[in-house]
């Protein structure tokens, strides 16, 4: 499949480091997507990510929901912002405003997500926590279409990680964040390629449904399970 004569434009949503976002602009910066990452918006002006922004020459502005006394006033200055630099494909990258439904049903199709965990297990905060307080043999993060279901939307893609028995929840979250940093532009660069869509509410990759093994629970719960290389 050829890849398209114009590079796909992200714009990408924080609210905090924005270490998912480094790795999306190294690898367009490489050639591994064929993206330009078009603006990063953050609705706290402190997030780091907006200073790794500005040090690749990329426009990053603040759109603080605090300065909005209702959800969707801010969703609609949101909407505003982030159709300003006409984007092909919105990127949340650590964005912790849950974002209505007229946002979502307008980028419905052409909005990712990133969660750290192994959807459908643990969706929601304090994945780390959850994780080692169950007795996994194995975490992880996946990548997912956003919907109006919170760490509902199909999922495109998985990075699991080995759970050590001296673990805790901050070991294994940068464990965890070094898989995100690998699927996270591994799902872009697919989507930049035209290879990845959301069709009757389901993925499709190449034109087929992107599937999770049936046995998720036995898989990840079953303490005798090896964890995955």
């Amino acid at each position: 499949m050829t890849e398209p004569a114009v590079k796909c434009r992200l714009v990408v949503l924080i609210s905090g480091a924005g270490s998912n976002l480094q790795a999306i602009i190294d690898r367009c910066a490489d050639g591994s997507i064929s993206a330009q990452v078009a603006a990063v918006i953050s609705n706290q002006a402190d997030a780091y990510g907006l200073t790794r922004a500005r040090e690749a020459g990329i426009p990053a502005h603040c759109l603080d929901h605090r300065d909005f006394q209702r959800r969707v006033d801010f969703d609609a200055a949101m909407i505003d912002l982030v159709d300003s630099f006409s984007p092909d494909l919105i990127v949340l990258a650590g964005f912790m405003r849950i974002l209505g439904q007229n946002f979502v049903e307008r980028y419905l199709g052409v909005m990712l997500n990133i969660h750290p965990s192994l959807l459908p297990l643990y969706p929601g905060l304090d994945t780390h926590q959850r994780a080692l307080a169950d007795g996994v043999k194995n975490h992880g993060a996946s990548v997912h279409f956003v919907t109006a279901e919170l760490d509902g939307g199909p999922i495109l893609i998985q990075g699991h990680v080995p759970v050590e028995p001296h673990d805790t929840p901050e070991t294994l979250a940068q464990r965890v964040h070094t898989v995100e940093h690998q699927i996270y532009p591994q799902a872009i660069a697919w989507f930049a390629k035209g290879r990845l869509r959301l069709s009757d509410g389901r993925a499709m990759l190449d034109g087929m449904p992107v599937l999770l093994p049936d046995n998720i629970q036995e898989t990840f719960f079953n303490l005798s399970t090896e964890p995955e290389q």
